[in-house]
């Protein structure tokens, strides 16, 4: 029989690579997915069937981790092996604004699908998506036994879901990891997230539709993955025969004017002429630095990062590239990277 996955936050950016990943490897993968006026499932429509199909191994139900026995009675229809927690409201700048829901969704929300699985009374081994703005001002390279010291309501919520989650291992002797993973992008990453932002931007610029963009802090550094290659790592967390607590990251460093450079750079432009700095996407408390030391996860998991800085950029502006062009040409709209 193959392996069952529970997947929170399926249509993000993360969930969308992990629920490809685990198929390829036979897996049956459910998914959670929030109840919106619009469609949100865009990122998983491509491997998505209908669920009458017989060779259906991907199904979608709705539900929210605000919401605990919609959790409960999905933990005990589907019986998973393993459960992702990877749904967050995940925006650092938007947590300023709107911090009790971060706390509500990023934080608490992990404590409830904690909770909700021994409840459940499943066997799960169970994954909690940490981030490295739990480090925040602690200085670079950050490694598992860096202090944490948070500077954002979203590091703050990711801080009391990695206690938590240590927590009821400690407690209730249940299988949960902690993967404490440095920024990683795709051309599936959200347009208002720097990095998508400045792709985007550069496709646009280049095809004569936009003029300038808008940024903030261009000084800010920070160690740029590859998502596809860091779902791998999710999944390598749950295959030891313990849990533990691992940093996914390059340990390759760049600033935001650097990002920038290197996709105006790909099309032959001069980033100068149209970047402009806008306060207003300043944080009020930034994170200058942030290098991860994934050596752990190298040591342990077999796991290390194959896609680095300059390609990455390329992989999203190329792909940009070619997202306008088929929304130009009226062609259907698939990022399939």
């Amino acid at each position: 029989m193959s392996a069952t996955a529970l997947i929170t936050g399926i249509t993000g950016q993360d969930g969308s690579y992990l629920a490809e990943f685990l198929l390829a490897r036979g897996y049956t993968v459910h998914g959670l997915k929030r109840r919106s006026s619009s469609f949100n499932t865009d990122r998983v429509d491509r491997i998505d069937v209908h669920p009458r199909d017989p060779d259906a191994r991907l199904f979608l139900h709705y539900g929210d981790l605000t919401d605990t026995g919609s959790l409960v009675r999905l933990l005990r229809r589907t019986e998973p092996d393993e459960v992702y927690n990877l749904a967050a409201q995940s925006h650092v700048r938007v947590s300023f604004d709107t911090p009790g829901h971060t706390a509500e969704v990023t934080g608490l929300g992990a404590q409830r699908l904690l909770e909700a699985v021994r409840v459940a009374g499943v066997s799960s081994r169970i994954y909690q998506a940490s981030s490295s703005e739990m480090f925040g001002a602690a200085p670079p390279p950050q490694h598992e036994g860096t202090p944490f010291h948070p500077r954002s309501p979203y590091g703050c919520a990711k801080v009391f879901a990695y206690w938590t989650a240590v927590n009821y291992r400690e407690a209730w002797d249940m299988y949960v990891s902690n993967g404490i993973l440095f920024n990683h992008e795709s051309p599936r990453r959200g347009e208002n997230f720097v990095t998508r932002k400045i792709t985007r931007a550069v496709a646009r610029i280049e095809a004569g539709i936009q003029d300038e963009l808008f940024l903030g802090n261009l000084d800010a550094v920070r160690d740029w993955g590859y998502a596809p290659e860091y779902v791998a790592a999710m999944w390598l967390t749950l295959q030891p025969e313990r849990p533990d607590d691992y940093v996914v990251a390059t340990g390759e460093a760049h600033t935001v004017r650097e990002f920038v450079a290197a996709a105006f750079d790909h099309v032959g432009l001069d980033w100068q002429r149209y970047v402009r700095v806008d306060p207003r996407y300043y944080r009020p408390a930034e994170v200058d630095v942030l290098i991860g030391d994934a050596g752990k996860a190298r040591r342990q998991l077999g796991w290390q990062p194959k896609t680095l800085f300059t390609d990455l950029v390329r992989i999203m502006v190329d792909a940009d590239r070619q997202l306008l062009d088929d929304e130009r040409c009226g062609r259907l709209v698939r990022i399939d990277r």
